[in-house]
């Protein structure tokens, strides 16, 4: 079967680790029309705009996209390529398997968590007002009014909203996928110690919804910050993770930690019928073309897409290949080395083309 498909290849390090997945999607026999778009600092160079109009216009007719990574300046300008893309396509779930490989440098075995944290909300919504701001004024003054904590006249503002609706459809979400994919337990992870009524009505809503599935699948929330001991102690005893935005973002990585590193961390961000596949590592412009970086985030970041699209066996294979060659340990990037200044370490496209030559063995023998 044939796909149409999007492809942002993203700056830094992104035309690198994109063109190692499409090596390795190749060898497995997916024929892929691939409709290739700009974003990110490649795109502000060419068209005077950091994410093209042409760009979201591909993704919403393909409605599948593999995209690399994007640069996010620190503190000042576009707030993210990455965070536009999700709202503006309502990609409400980003979805990141915490999966360990057996490698010396990592401490715990057998981790097999997903991370399901929610798109649109939270302190990601956006809403923000700078300091000493006409409009920030305003609003300090008006939160002061009827507040008994008053706010700083000098503050810079982030609101935080939560809604109903919102939680409603990521726990749904997380539910039926761990009914299709025969997983036990999801887990609400929140702050409803302190914020009672945005991380309050996010936990209100996971009891809620998991009500349609009782008896079916174990419920079970935890405070953020004792999450963050237990998955360090304990990550064997997680399964689906279900956070609100900015908590979801940093568990993720501390879960990438967890399995030796963002070079191996997936990703997905997914809506009613459109999906963005991309790795959750940045664009490490410091590497740009240097051919050094693991490209195993975007690979497994492809599997995803594979899944998504009913290609499940497909998808076991690439995954498997991967598997064997990071744990092999001789044809990788220097992070997966027990080394970083190790002389055997290869570079990102001849790791990819090792990738492939396993995912041909396992083709040819099927």
């Amino acid at each position: 079967m044939s796909y149409k498909a999007t492809l942002i290849p993203g700056d830094g390090i992104g035309p690198e680790v994109t063109e190692a997945a499409l090596i390795c999607l190749d060898a497995l026999g997916v024929d892929f029309e691939w409709d290739k778009k700009s974003a990110g600092k490649n795109a502000l160079e060419k068209y005077g705009n950091l994410l093209p109009q042409d760009t979201i216009d591909s993704i919403r007719k393909n409605k599948i996209a593999l995209k690399g990574p994007i640069t996010t300046p620190v503190g000042k300008g576009f707030r993210s390529v990455n965070v536009a893309i999700r709202h503006m396509l309502d990609l409400y779930v980003c979805l990141r398997p915490v999966k360990s490989f057996s490698l010396p440098k990592v401490f715990h075995k057998n981790i097999d968590i997903v991370v399901m944290r929610e798109n649109t909300e939270d302190l990601y919504a956006g809403v923000e007002f700078p300091p000493n701001g006409i409009d920030t004024n305003k609003v300090i003054e008006t939160i002061n009014s009827f507040s008994e904590k008053k706010i700083a006249s000098d503050s810079a503002l982030s609101i935080k909203p939560i809604s109903e609706s919102a939680s409603k459809r990521i726990f749904e979400f997380a539910f039926s996928y761990a009914q299709k994919n025969n997983r036990k337990k999801v887990t609400c992870v929140h702050k409803a110690n302190i914020m009672k009524y945005t991380d309050g009505l996010f936990l209100k809503t996971f009891y809620e919804t998991a009500k349609k599935f009782e008896g079916k699948i174990t419920v079970k929330d935890v405070i953020v910050d004792n999450l963050a001991m237990q998955l360090i102690m304990r990550p064997q005893h997680f399964d689906i993770l279900v956070l609100p935005n900015l908590y979801g973002d940093i568990i993720s990585d501390l879960g990438a930690g967890l399995i030796g590193g963002l070079g191996l961390a997936a990703g997905a961000n997914i809506g009613d019928d459109i999906a963005v596949f991309e790795p959750t590592h940045g664009s490490a412009p410091k590497y740009a073309g240097l051919s050094k970086v693991n490209p195993v985030a975007t690979i497994l970041s492809a599997s995803l897409m594979l899944r998504y699209l009913g290609e499940a066996a497909k998808a076991d294979i690439l995954e498997e290949a991967v598997k064997e060659v990071v744990e092999e340990g001789i044809k990788v990037t220097y992070d997966l080395k027990p080394r970083r200044d190790d002389p055997t370490a290869v570079s990102t496209r001849e790791m990819a083309e090792t990738i492939a030559s396993k995912i041909k063995e396992r083709v040819n023998n099927k």
